[in-house]
């Protein structure tokens, strides 16, 4: 039989044992009970079954027919570099422990199989695999902290040079109340000034979120009338850009309370309409409109902005990405936003998705569903 599965346990760790030889796969399964065991009989039975599953350890022995283990091993390697992978054998070939080890093998078991070396031996390599995984993110977020770091003084520094500038050359008499470009400079750093004040304001709340890693507190929320206070709150933002923002209902939409966190909700819908208002034009138009259908609440943000195109499309949720349709390095925020919009909007129960078309302008869709 080419695949088999025993001793499934929802949540434990999933051992592919690969032999031709049924009764070391049994023995396997026997030894190791604790894991949930799949079992092959060559290579290329392992090969379809890892297409499907997944699979935290390979143990396979070396020498097997149609497919062999260091054929195995190489071709796992080659499509899941991090795979852990066991061989078993009865040979002490130096030349091939040596073939196995640049492969990328992580351990060894001797045939005849002693059941305590099995037992010890998977549990290692599970071990050694934890600690892989953990100094990886520890990595992950190292390097998260570096581009983090590095944004930030990007970002408050633009704003801070202007405003110094502007205080230094007042002090040094170089600008006079009287000049008529005075009232300009003054509107331009009162602008600057509004603009750090936001990023600290971000950067703070971020901060805040990054170390709040425990599930939200949810209550009976009104999504309609707050994404209403969302949108009278960035009224002037669009008036400072000559952008027309709206918002529309459905006639006699039902109101119903959703269970949601009421911050994460209204940051949320706050940053999409934000970034839908950074990315229009002067003239244009951004709109929310609420409906319900197919027991779903929906939340519709149309812009008719620049748009976006579709390579960008795929990282516009990544963390630090901004779209940057003018190449300036200037866009303003920390490419957060979305990023943290769809994962609140996520663990709230429900999605939110953007399409866009470059020249089209773009619709983002905030979505949960209706109780029964």
């Amino acid at each position: 039989m080419a695949f088999s599965e025993s001793n499934y346990r929802q949540n434990e760790k999933t051992i592919l044992c690969v032999d031709d030889e049924p009764i070391i796969r049994n023995l396997c399964r026997d030894v190791l009970e604790e894991y949930r065991v799949l079992q092959a009989e060559d290579g290329f039975a392992a090969i379809k079954i890892l297409e499907v599953e997944d699979v935290d350890l390979v143990l396979s022995d070396v020498m097997m027919p149609n497919l062999d283990g260091l054929a195995l091993l190489q071709k796992v390697k080659e499509q899941h570099p991090d795979q852990a992978v066991i061989l078993m054998t009865g040979y002490s070939d130096k030349d091939l422990v040596l073939k196995a080890l640049k492969a990328g093998a992580d351990d060894f078991i001797n045939k005849p199989i002693n059941i305590l070396q099995l037992s010890t031996t998977v549990e290692k390599v599970f071990e050694k695999q934890k600690i892989r995984h953990e100094l990886a993110d520890l990595k992950r977020i190292d390097q998260l902290k570096s581009n983090f770091l590095g944004l930030i003084s990007h970002k408050l520094k633009t704003p801070a040079t202007a405003i110094s500038l502007f205080i230094q050359n007042i002090a040094e008499g170089v600008e006079s109340p009287d000049d008529d470009n005075f009232k300009q400079i003054v509107a331009m750093v009162q602008a600057e000034t509004v603009h750090l004040e936001q990023l600290i304001q971000d950067l703070l709340y971020f901060s805040d979120v990054a170390l709040q890693e425990t599930a939200l507190t949810l209550e009976p929320v009104d999504l309609l009338a707050l994404a209403g206070q969302v949108v009278i709150a960035l009224q002037p933002a669009a008036h400072r850009r000559k952008i027309s923002l709206e918002s529309f209902t459905e006639p006699q939409l039902p109101v119903e309370p959703l269970m949601l966190n009421p911050e994460r909700i209204r940051f949320a819908v706050r940053a999409v309409l934000d970034n839908a208002i950074k990315f229009t034009p002067e003239g244009g138009t951004v709109s929310l409109e609420g409906k319900v259908e197919d027991k779903y609440f929906t939340l519709l943000i149309k812009d008719t902005g620049i748009g976006i195109t579709p390579p960008e499309l795929a990282k516009i949720f990544n963390k630090f990405y901004q779209v940057d349709p003018d190449h300036t390095g200037q866009v303003r925020g920390f490419g957060l936003g979305l990023f943290y919009a769809r994962d609140f909007i996520s663990r709230m129960g429900g999605q939110l998705s953007i399409e866009s078309q470059p020249g089209e302008g773009s619709i983002a869709t905030i979505q949960f569903p209706l109780s029964d």
